[in-house]
Formats: structure tokens, sequence, C-alpha cells
């Protein structure tokens, strides 16, 4: 069995931290998250895989290469043009074998794809969806499916009281070759908004799959932050890179780097995640933040809520609001404070 993983979004939702890093080489827990996507691959004995690209994708193909440092052999479609997420697919037909997964990128998950592929097969399905069930719907993609589990509607992103079920799009897909009957060659064509509602309208076997263990989209910097706190609580099978450390009465997870070095006094507090090479200054406060590699906390500065990208500094005496996010390489001056929401991008 092969997979393929969708790689070539923008990436807008994480902006700052994706101006310069596709959204897949998005670090959690000091690891770009596919290589989450990888491990489950691999785990599962799907050792031959490609991946899309478009969006630096030279970052995804530096960091990955072949793949053989993760357990796999990987391969690489470059689109010049964004062909969506089914035409993206497509042009990989020549790769992908009778029956194949597809997975997106910037998910977070442990999902147990012998069990979605099992139940693909039981069903005879054409194409599965692995379906999450969620409390916040109005967020996703909703799937309402028949007591078989035959999927019957689609309801995108619906208010709560509208929503005909809490069943939710995880993006994560097994599909058997004829699909591609359903999807045109070399243009943009989407899963989403063409090929499953026209699946539905033909009847054909196409199912949903509800899963049980984790899956978080990685999609906006509030899922991006609560990601980081479910990796550090242990509600993913997930290996962080670093020193994990739990303080008293579980209130405080602290993952500190490779050679990230902390000066005298400093106060961490919450879910804390300090990349490697960092520096954190002498009596600095970092209290529910993220900060990513090579990063320096001069002394005294204070960093709540939020998170900073990599190589940045932030000044002596500095203040870094709640909901702040720093692009990479950016500088905040002695004393400056930066509000509440912010969002700072990399200098040019």
């Amino acid at each position: 069995m092969r997979a393929m993983i969708m790689a070539a979004g923008v990436g807008s939702r994480l902006m700052p931290l994706t101006a310069e890093i596709p959204k897949p080489m998005v670090p959690v827990a000091n690891r770009p998250l596919m290589e989450n996507i990888l491990e489950v691959l691999a785990r599962h004995g799907i050792t031959e895989v490609i991946a899309n690209l478009h969006c630096h994708g030279q970052v995804i193909k530096g960091h990955f290469g072949d793949g053989s440092r993760f357990g796999v052999n990987l391969l690489y479609s470059e689109e010049e043009e964004l062909l969506g997420t089914a035409g993206g697919v497509k042009r990989c037909e020549w790769f992908l074998d009778d029956t194949f997964v597809v997975m997106s990128g910037d998910a977070l998950t442990d999902v147990d794809l012998g069990s979605l592929v099992e139940a693909h097969k039981k069903a005879g399905a054409l194409a599965t969806i692995a379906l999450k069930p969620m409390e916040e719907v109005e967020h996703y993609g909703v799937v309402i499916t028949d007591e078989n589990g035959l999927i019957q509607s689609f309801q995108e992103k619906p208010k709560p009281h509208e929503a005909l079920s809490n069943l939710v799009n995880t993006g994560i897909y097994v599909f058997e070759r004829e699909i591609f009957d359903y999807i045109p060659e070399e243009q943009f064509y989407d899963f989403g908004r063409q090929v499953f509602p026209h699946l539905v309208r033909i009847k054909a076997p196409f199912y949903g799959h509800a899963i049980d263990r984790y899956w978080c989209d990685v999609g906006d910097i509030e899922a991006y932050r609560l990601a980081h706190r479910h990796v550090l609580e242990g509600k993913v099978e997930y290996s962080v890179r670093g020193q994990l450390l739990k303080g008293t009465l579980g209130v405080t997870s602290i993952l500190i780097g490779e050679g990230a070095e902390l000066g005298r006094g400093v106060s961490m507090r919450g879910c804390v995640v300090i990349g490697p090479g960092c520096r954190i200054g002498d009596g600095a406060v970092i209290e529910d933040a993220v900060i990513w590699e090579e990063t320096v906390v001069e002394a005294k500065a204070v960093i709540r809520g939020s998170v900073i990208g990599s190589r940045c500094r932030i000044g002596r005496g500095a203040a870094v609001s709640p909901g702040a996010v720093i692009g990479s390489r950016y500088v905040v001056h002695e004393g400056t404070i930066v509000p509440e929401n912010a969002r700072l991008m990399p200098p040019r």
C-alpha cells in the first residue's frame, strides 16, 4: 500500500509563522509536524510515500530528503500552480496503487490506519473518510452518514444548533484507484467541493469511519497552541524532542530543546516549549508560550500566552502579551511592549 501527503498549502491562517516555511514544517514540540505523519505511515507498514509541494517546497525537500531517516521512501510532486486537493492527487496517479491513503500534512494525529483500511475494505468502499467526533463542529466540515456509515451529505462549518452530526472530516482518506475516474487531469479540483458531493449524488460506495484516536487540525494559531498542550499532557502518541519536565499537580509542563540555555531565576509556568539552541536570560518570565529554535530572550523579559518564531531576539525587560505571534528573525527592542494578539511579520 502507498500513501500521499498533502503538503502544498500556503498556511495563511498560521501567519506569520508560515512566512518563511510551509505549514507541514511548523514545529510541534520541537519537531516539524510532517515528521509525525511519516511516523504514523511507517508504523502501519506504509513506506512508499509521495508528497505534493508548492509553497516553500524546497524547505520540505531539504529536511526530509528521500525519507530514509524516517523509515520511508519519499518522492515529491512539485506543483508550479496549486491543483487543489483532488487535482494534486490526480497528478500522482502514476504512483498510487490499488488501495492508497491520503493524509493532510498539517494534522497532528496518532490515527490507527490499520483499522481505517480494514473498515474501508470490509465495506467494499470506493472512498472512505476518517471522521472524528468533535464538540465544536462550527470550525470543521461536518459529515452526515446513515447507520451503516454510508455518507449522505455534508455541512461546511455549521452553527452548533444547525449541525446534523458531530462527525468532522479529518482530511485522512482511503481510496481505490477508481477515484481517479472522477478527477479531471491538470486542473484545479477539490475533494470537498467537487469530488465528494458528486460521489454522494451518484450514490457511490462512499463511507465515513469514526476514529477514536487523537486528531487535531493544526490550521490556526489557537489550534497550534492547543496541540502543544495536548502533546505535553500526553493526550497523543508523539515523540517530543528535548527534555520534558512536569510540575506539581500537573499544572506545568515544560519542554526544553537540545542545547537551550537558561539563566538564573528564570520563571516558567503552564505549557512552555523552548526550542533547541535558545538562550533565556536571567529573571525572564515565560508562561504558556512556544518559542522556536535559536531565539534569544534577554534578562527580565516577560512572555505570556504567545508564540515566537526562530532566531528572534526579545530585548531586556520587553513584554510579549497574550495572543501575540512573532515571526522568525524579528527583534523586539529593550523595554518594548508587544500588544495582545499582535502579528509581527519577519523582516524582509
